[in-house]
């Protein structure tokens, strides 16, 4: 499926090449160099030249490369890359030129490995950990017992866990992370709403534990169960760890595994419906005349009063030619940035159900030539702990292992926006129409407008 891959440096360079295939030459690269990296007009990450498709990921200076010359699945391919990037980040931390510089060595071990005659293989963190060391060398004396717990592991039904992991301590760490992605209009109807979550699990169990793991008892994925689901949490679409019994899933909601050792994303999901919002913005933007521009903008957190949002900034926008703002907060601190053309209000807390209010005035620059302001929309980004927008929860949490030892659970739900919550500001008609009226025309012309408006009013009655 895949015929070469490679890894560029932002200059172009190949600091990792290796081909699977006959099909392509190792020139290949030279054709990603100009066609790619040295064009700064290309922004998709699929670029199909003849027979050829070139897969490729940015992370940071680096681009990660997949070529093909075969129709392959292209999600599966960049889910190869990140894969890939996943595992370099477990066994060398940052990716980057000099980490893979560094790190050329255990890169071919891993690519060797991960990938046979271009089809992916066996990507399991812990289980190349296993027989690939982190300084790259491999053991010549290993014990007979040794060898076979390691083919066991790779080629077994449970391919992502040791049988002989031990802790004095018996945890399990279980984050819900919920990202709300808002638009709203600027009358105050809602464009879009959706939410992406994921369940991120860390497990610190002895043996092979069965897990059971249970969410809301009202869970709807399939859209033909809607019908009559009332409060129930609905979830568009869902991915799990290939450790989860998907059939125990369909029948009862309850997701059982076996957990890999350490960390891992058990589950991740999307919701469009019934989302709640945690933060309610309420922005008036007035341009008064040509040189001033109000704003009082009023933020209120729509959750209970024990829980609070925290590294709250809210980003308002003002006009190009703005040159001071005058700001007033009753909570945290506003300032402006004008690089930025933006105000930037900052509020480290807001209890649920509290209300902070912003008030200011923007000073503008008298210009002959302005065009009308495009009032982008105000962002705001903020985390509340222990609330999720989907309303999903975590019922219960249960280990089972023959050892029948106790373990502790911990469940933490997290929910944020990053540059993905945006209200619109709405527009003034009125003061636009005067501003025309002043700036465009002259006074005489005005005038005549006004006397044939009257006119025309006059004959009409």
């Amino acid at each position: 499926m895949i015929s070469a891959f490679f890894i560029f440096n932002q200059k172009g360079e190949v600091l990792i090449s290796r081909l699977y295939r006959t099909d392509l030459k190792r020139s290949i690269a030279d054709v990603f160099r100009i066609q790619v990296v040295s064009n700064s007009d290309v922004r998709s990450p699929i670029i199909t030249l003849g027979s050829t498709s070139f897969f490729h990921v940015r992370i940071n200076n680096l681009y990660v490369v997949a070529v093909t010359k075969c129709n392959a699945n292209a999600a599966l391919v960049f889910e190869f890359c990140y894969r890939f990037i996943a595992i370099a980040k477990s066994y060398f931390g940052k990716v980057d030129e000099e980490s893979v510089k560094n790190n050329f060595v255990l890169i071919y071990e891993l690519i060797d490995e991960i990938v046979d005659f271009g089809y992916p293989q066996n990507s399991e963190i812990d289980t190349l950990k296993s027989y690939i060391t982190t300084e790259s060398v491999m053991s010549t004396s290993i014990a007979p017992e040794e060898s076979s717990k390691i083919t066991t592991q790779a080629t077994g039904a449970i391919s992502w866990r040791r049988g002989d992991v031990k802790y004095k301590k018996n945890e399990a760490f279980v984050d819900v992370i919920e990202t709300v992605n808002l638009s709203m209009s600027a009358k105050g109807s809602i464009l879009r709403a959706d939410v992406d979550g994921f369940i991120q699990m860390r497990a610190y169990l002895t043996g092979t534990p069965e897990c059971k793991f249970g969410l809301n008892d009202k869970l709807v994925i399939d859209k033909n169960d809607r019908t009559g689901a009332g409060d129930a949490v609905e979830l568009d679409d869902c991915r799990f760890h290939q450790c989860v019994r998907l059939n125990e899933f369909d029948a009862s909601r309850t997701i059982s595994f076996v957990p890999p050792d350490g960390e891992f994303e058990l589950m991740r999901y999307r919701a469009t419906s019934n989302v709640k919002l945690p933060l309610r913005v309420v922005a008036t933007v007035n341009e008064l005349g040509t040189t001033r521009v109000s704003y009082d903008i009023v933020v209120k957190a729509n959750f209970g009063n024990k829980l609070s949002a925290t590294h709250v900034v809210v980003r308002i926008p003002t006009p190009l030619n703005t040159t001071n703002v005058d700001c007033k907060v009753a909570s945290g601190k506003a300032k402006y940035a004008p690089a930025e053309n933006v105000v930037i209000w900052k509020i480290p807390r807001i209890q649920g159900g509290q209300e902070c209010t912003f008030t200011a005035m923007a000073e503008l620059t008298s210009t002959t030539t302005r065009q009308v302001w495009a009032r982008p929309p105000i962002d705001v980004d903020f985390q509340v702990l222990m609330f999720t927008a989907s309303g999903l929860i975590v019922r219960f949490l249960k280990v089972f292992e023959k050892g029948n030892y106790q373990s502790v659970k911990w469940v933490r739900y997290l929910t944020k926006a990053s540059g993905s919550y945006q209200i619109r500001v709405r527009r003034l008609f009125p003061l636009h129409i005067t501003f025309w009226l002043t700036h465009t025309l002259s006074l005489s012309s005005v005038l005549s407008a006004l006397y044939i408006l009257f006119a025309l009013c006059y004959i009409t009655i």
